[in-house]
């Protein structure tokens, strides 16, 4: 089965700065913070991270490079997969 690259560097780009767009929207939400004390503590852990303010600038750049590098990963993933299983 071939990949359509652009379609799967697409995926993967959405997904990975839909996901830090969620992440963003909790940091301004005032939600982020007892998010993260939750997933470390079921994994027996102390969290020794500390959520900052919410900056609508930093947040942006944060949703564009992992979407950016997303993108970049499915597309050479996609390549990858078609190079090896022809």
């Amino acid at each position: 089965m071939k990949l359509n690259s652009s379609k799967v560097a697409l995926t993967l780009g959405v997904l990975l700065g839909g996901w830090h767009l969620v992440w963003s929207v909790l940091v301004a939400a005032g939600l982020a913070q007892s998010l993260l004390d939750f997933i470390f503590s079921i994994h027996m852990l102390a969290n020794p991270y500390q959520v900052t303010g919410f900056d609508v600038m930093k947040a942006g750049i944060l949703v564009v490079i992992t979407f950016v590098g997303g993108y970049g990963a499915g597309y050479i993933f996609a390549n990858v997969w078609n190079k090896v299983h022809k």
